[in-house]
Formats: C-alpha cells, structure tokens, sequence
C-alpha cells in the first residue's frame, strides 16, 4: 500500500485549529440516506454530489463502501467525478473495511477515509462486547491502517456524548499518534445540550497532549431538537468541522441542517465570528433536488428553505414588510436562492418561460426530463385556470422521482359512490409492456392499489398514506406519499396529479419500483453507523 497524497489543508491541523474557517462536512449521500425509505438510485446520488460540489461543500461523504456493490460504485464514481471538494467514505474499524473504503475514494483528487468505532460504555458493553483496551488498540489499528492509504484521516468515536471523559481522551489521542488528522466525537444519539457540548470540546482539546496536531469535528443528531445548536456550540469549543445534511435528512429525527448552520453563521456574524465556503445561493435547489430524490417532503415552516420560510399573512406582518422588509426578514430570499420576482404561468406559456421558471425554482433537467415536465405542465394548464409555483414543483419533483423506473401508470378509470362495488381498471407500462387489469376494493383508493396489485404481485404492506392539496381551491393538485414496507424494507413514493386517484396510483407505483430496487441494494442493519 501507498500512500495518497490529498494535497488538503487537513494535513496541517495545527494551522487549520487555528483559524475561524469552519468547514462544512455533508453526509446526505450516507447518514442522510440511512433514513427509512431515503435510499437514492446511483443516478440521483450523481447529481446530488454534483450540485454539493459545486456549492462549495468543503467535505463530501459519498457513502459506506464496504455495505453494497451499489454504494460502492456510487462512492468510486463520485470520487472520479470530483472537481472541488474532499470526498471521503465511512468504514468500521476492520482492515476489510478501511482496504474498500480506500478503493472506492482512491480516483479522488482529494481523498479521505473516514474511520469510525464506539467508545461508549453502553455500546462497548452490547453493541461491541470489547473491553475498553480493545477498543483502544482498534483505535490506533484502523487509523493507521487508513493512514497508510491516505493522508486525510477522520476518526469517530461513536456515541461521543455518552463516553466517559478519560477514556474518551485516550481515544482521542491514539487516534491522532497514528496519523488521524480529523476528531468527530459526535453526538450520536442527540442526547447532549449546548452548554455540555461546547464544554466537551474545550477540555478535550485542553486535556489531549496531541490536540494541536488535528481538526476537531462536530456530528449531531436532532433527537432534542437541539442538533444545529449543539453543532454551533461545539465550533464555539474549538471544533472547525460541522458535519450536516441537507434538509436536516437522517436516521430518527435527523441531523443538523446544512442550510440552518452556514445561513446562521452568514446571518449572525457578530456572535458566531466564522466563515464557510458554502455559497447560500444554492440552498433552495439542493432542498428541493434531495426532497425530491429521497421523497422527503421539507416541512412548510422548514427554516431556510420551507414552504412558508419568507411567507407572511398576518395583516400586522404584511404592512411591516411594505414598509420595510427588514422589519420581519432577518435574511433575503434572494440570499438562500428565492426569487423575488416570478413569472406568472399558464397554458400560452411557451417552453423558454418554462425552463425558466424551472431554473427559477431550483431546477434543472437534462432534455429528456425536461421534454416529459413540459407536457405534464401543459396538460395541468389546460385544467387548472392558474397554475402557481406550488404546482409546478410538485410535478417536477414527481417526474423526479420517477425518472428511470420499471414501471409507470398510463390511463386509470375509477367507478365510484355510494351504491358500490368500487371498481379501478388500471392501465401500466412495464418494461415497456402495456398492461391493464381491473379490481374491486373498499372504497376507490383500495381498488385503485388492488388494481395494481393484479400488474405487479407482492407482498409489501401499505405503512402510510398521505394526501396533501398543493395549492387552494378545488382544482388544487393533490400530493400523495405512499409508504411500503416489506421484509425490514421501506420504500416511499410521490405523486401529483388534479385527481387525488391519478396522484395516489402514480405515488404507490413509485414506491413500488423503488421497492423492487432495495431488494437488490438492501443495506443490513449492522452495518449501519450515526
């Protein structure tokens, strides 16, 4: 083995711990996957990295090598496809894992592995049954292991919070005697508070003979609530690496917000004195791309890129913002990538003004989606009298998300009412075969996934059904999710359509395919790290 030279500023940590640079790590394409029925195809995570990288993502944490071929490839071609930021790979403390890791980020102009092992009594004593020791020798193994392919080492203690104090330390300083140039004590559980929080990485840093000689990095979950302030609080205690996701994506209650961390340093400079290289331009179109591919809605009042984040009804509210707009916006749409001027859209809207509303709202499609977009568009502009950015983004983000599946809904015909049976005959191309079958069922949504179930047999459990008008009136477009759960996997899946029954056929088929291909890609559970 050789090593890589990354040619990084984390090969100078004494320098870097110095400044008030504080770099963003996102681990979308890996923690942020790992949230039930968030799994992405090869395809989506492409060009998620893409847009991340060109966002000014100092480090990107492509995904865990070791736990698919498909993640793997999807690591490998990331790293390949590179042009700006670091991109790094998790795995165990195991020399098979830490030897995949290095394959896979091997194209990287930038390469890091990132190696991770608990040290918590509790995950110690259940999880690992290891002795403390062991543990430790594991510690000083597996980074110099990954130090031998790299130059850019991360190491994690695993459920940081939870660790006791002086064995914490010792980890810490094995960790950087053999070559770790990155110390994430992460907050694994979301069980810490600020004030904790910031207080760890001050005594660590003080107590550890060897602190100087590497970054310390933040990692917290939102258990509390309490993710993106903890993250501050621990740059406030030396740390000058936060590692996040976008849209706060992850396991349980997710992890801290990329968008909330770098638009809170931006806005609160006088009490957060630190900078970042994320360009804040690009946050509504990396919320809107990772919702769509992960089909995770961002709730309305989502801080920075929700629905609703620069919305204002109250009369009181609204006569301040005539007046002055900073008399209710601490930050302009404009900072975070919204508009604030739009293009009123209708059925003589051509495909120019199309495209642009598109690149407007934070998206940009490649000629074959694009092509299928705009008929969609004109189809719901010859139905619906006016038609807001509320629905286009909804159908964008539906033909997102469907792009590339094995099977799409083509014709639906519900019979329905008060006399019964309700009866569905559906019509579906898969595989490029036109297949139509009807059925019987409680009400017309049963049928309508009965129906369906005669096209494509299976087994998958219905786990949830959600219905969501997009916009007002009764000619709004109706946006389903559909959860499928089957053997330990879950899959969801989006639709929207004027008709609830069109939206809710096209969001189960969905899940269906995405169904289909995490049988083929399924992760196990131990493989699964925070």
């Amino acid at each position: 083995m050789t090593a890589q030279n990354t040619g990084t500023e984390a090969n100078n940590g004494a320098v870097a711990a110095a400044t008030d640079h504080v770099r963003i790590f996102d681990t979308t394409l890996r923690d942020g996957e790992q949230s039930p029925g968030a799994s992405m195809t090869f395809e989506e995570k492409l060009q998620v990295a893409a847009l991340l990288d060109e966002m000014g993502v100092d480090i990107i944490e492509a995904g865990f090598p070791i736990a698919s071929t498909g993640d793997f490839e999807s690591v490998q071609e990331i790293a390949r496809r590179s042009r700006n930021s670091v991109i790094a790979g998790l795995s165990r403390a195991s020399f098979k894992d830490i030897d995949r890791c290095a394959e896979a980020v091997k194209p990287a102009a930038q390469a890091r592995i990132h190696t991770f092992i608990s040290t918590s009594p509790i995950h110690m004593k259940y999880k690992l049954q290891m002795e403390p020791e062991a543990v430790l020798q594991h510690v000083s193994d597996s980074v110099g292991r990954a130090r031998n392919w790299v130059d850019d080492v991360e190491w994690s203690a695993e459920d940081g919070t939870r660790t006791e104090f002086e064995f914490l330390c010792r980890c810490v300083e094995a960790a950087i005697k053999a070559g770790a140039t990155t110390i994430n004590i992460p907050d694994t559980v979301g069980y810490t508070t600020p004030a904790e929080y910031r207080e760890l990485f001050k005594r660590v840093r003080e107590t550890v003979p060897n602190a100087d000689k590497a970054i310390f990095s933040v990692h917290c979950h939102n258990d509390l609530g309490l993710a993106v302030a903890n993250s501050l609080a621990g740059v406030e205690g030396g740390a000058r690496q936060i590692e996040c996701t976008i849209n706060g994506l992850g396991e349980r209650a997710g992890n801290a917000a990329l968008e909330e961390i770098v638009m809170a340093i931006r806005t609160r400079n006088d009490v957060l004195p630190y900078t970042c290289s994320v360009n804040p331009q690009y946050m509504m179109r990396a919320s809107k791309l990772v919702s769509a591919v992960s089909n995770f809605p961002v709730q309305y009042n989502k801080a920075i890129v929700g629905k609703n984040a620069f919305a204002h009804e109250s009369g009181i509210h609204q006569d301040g913002m005539l007046k002055n707009a900073e008399t209710y916006e601490i930050m302009k749409p404009e900072d975070v990538g919204v508009k604030a001027t739009s293009l009123v859209m209708g059925k003589h809207s051509g495909r120019h003004a199309f495209r642009e509303k598109l690149l407007e709202l934070g998206f940009e499609l490649g000629d074959n989606a694009f092509a299928d977009a705009f008929r969609r568009f004109k189809d719901l502009a010859d139905r619906k009298k006016n038609v807001y950015d509320e629905d286009i983004e909804a159908l964008v983000e539906d033909e997102i998300s469907t792009q590339g599946e094995m099977s799409k809904v083509i014709a639906l015909t519900v019979i329905a009412g008060t006399g019964g049976p309700q009866k569905a005959i559906i019509t579906m191309d898969v595989d490029g075969q036109h297949i139509t079958k009807e059925a019987n069922g409680d009400g017309p949504v049963d049928a309508t996934f009965r129906a369906i179930r005669e096209v494509q047999p299976h087994e998958a459990k219905l786990a949830l059904y959600q219905v969501n008008a997009v916009t007002e009136g009764t000619d709004a477009q109706a946006e389903v999710s559909v959860r499928l759960q089957e053997d330990g996997r879950i899959a969801t899946g989006k639709g929207a359509d004027t008709d609830t029954l069109v939206a809710s056929a096209r969001a189960y088929v969905s899940a269906l395919n995405k169904l289909a291909l995490r049988q083929k890609q399924t992760m196990p559970d131990a493989l699964k790290a925070g």
